[in-house]
């Protein structure tokens, strides 16, 4: 079992990482110490771990409540919010309940929001259980709801007591969602070098494929350096978490856009491949790099199904981004892998050109 320490001040806490671990969680001082839990677990991940999870549920002792969620985009909202705290009063929890979401990115962000603010903060624990949630949103302490058609834009800061990431959960996974937690690899790979990136590039198959060894290795990567960033910035007022929203600008537009027919880490990889062509029509990254690292995101282009866009829809979405400043969209960009330009301002004639670009590889 791999450990990182993600030393945020004042919030500190640890990520555990390894296969099958899941049935260790019972046994951390954390659960042995509490009373009240209060389980939000995602729907379909209960369906194909009924009988893990609900082992690890007959171990906890006192008072204990399991909330079965249907983890989509249009039901992270206020509307599965409140049906969350009705529960926890119902049942009269207190501030001294723990929280513990077992799901992916989606149950993450609505049930960690919920510990945020119930009783004005409960404490919390995520276990990730998608690849895309393993990799990113399970750390770092980001948490939200969508409202209006703007995604997350209603959220808190508020770190995890800690995080378990159990690899094991990846193998019932669909394809397509092992291609969403790909997106966000792909995007770490941009974020911290040329070499973690040709990494992620020659061992694609093996992720893929869920190679305990390899798939491993990349997670911990990943969280090491989500974890140091946060641990500088971590509500975002310095600048550095920015670097973070490489493509996102981008992919939320085009989940909103699509309507939520792409997942959020497909929009991703289509975001990324936009902030590639942005970044080069701005002169930031010079047409050698474009051709470098353009394949591998193109590799997903037959996992990706855009259907009919409009560029302009897409362009008001984007100016509606929570990142916005004086009503200007802000760009992460690239001018190498581990090189970013955060807060770059683009004509809309520019970010067109992005859009219809990156688009254009992943069009149905």
């Amino acid at each position: 079992m791999k450990k990182i320490d993600i030393k945020i001040p004042n919030n500190p806490y640890q990520v555990f990482i390894g296969s099958g671990i899941f049935n260790k969680l019972a046994d951390f001082e954390i659960i042995k110490a509490n009373k009240n839990f209060f389980l939000v677990v995602d729907k379909n991940l209960y369906l194909n771990h009924q009988e893990i999870i609900s082992l690890f549920y007959e171990k906890l002792n006192g008072k204990k409540f399991l909330h079965v969620y249907e983890a989509t985009e249009e039901n992270k909202s206020f509307n599965s919010l409140k049906k969350i705290f009705s529960q926890l009063i119902k049942n009269n929890f207190g501030r001294d309940t723990l929280l513990i979401s077992i799901g992916g990115g989606i149950t993450g962000d609505i049930a960690s929001f919920a510990a945020s603010t119930y009783s004005r903060g409960i404490k919390y624990i995520q276990v990730p259980t998608t690849l895309l949630s393993m990799v990113d949103s399970s750390v770092g302490g980001k948490t939200g709801i969508n409202f209006g058609n703007t995604k997350n834009i209603i959220g808190s800061f508020y770190q995890p007591e800690l995080v378990l990431i159990d690899t094991n959960f990846l193998k019932t996974l669909p394809r397509d969602e092992i291609i969403c937690g790909l997106g966000e690899i792909v995007k770490y790979g941009l974020l911290i070098d040329d070499d973690f990136y040709n990494e992620i590039k020659n061992k694609l198959q093996k992720l893929v494929d869920i190679n305990n060894n390899v798939i491993e290795d990349v997670i911990k990567k990943c969280v090491q350096f989500k974890g140091d960033i946060v641990k500088n910035d971590e509500k975002e007022k310095s600048g550095l978490r920015k670097i973070l929203n490489l493509g996102h600008t981008f992919a939320h537009a085009i989940e909103i856009e699509q309507k939520h027919n792409i997942k959020h880490g497909q929009a991703v990889i289509v975001g990324l491949a936009c902030a590639l062509h942005l970044s080069n029509k701005l002169n930031l990254l010079n047409d050698f790099r474009l051709e470098a690292y353009l394949p591998l995101l193109i590799k997903f282009s037959d996992s990706i199904d855009i259907q009919k866009y409009n560029p302009n829809k897409l362009y008001d979405i984007m100016k509606r981004d929570k990142k916005n400043k004086d009503a200007k969209i802000k760009f992460v960009l690239l001018k190498k892998a581990g090189q970013l330009v955060i807060d770059v301002e683009a004509n809309k004639e520019d970010v067109i050109y992005a859009l219809n670009n990156g688009i254009q590889y992943y069009k149905a």
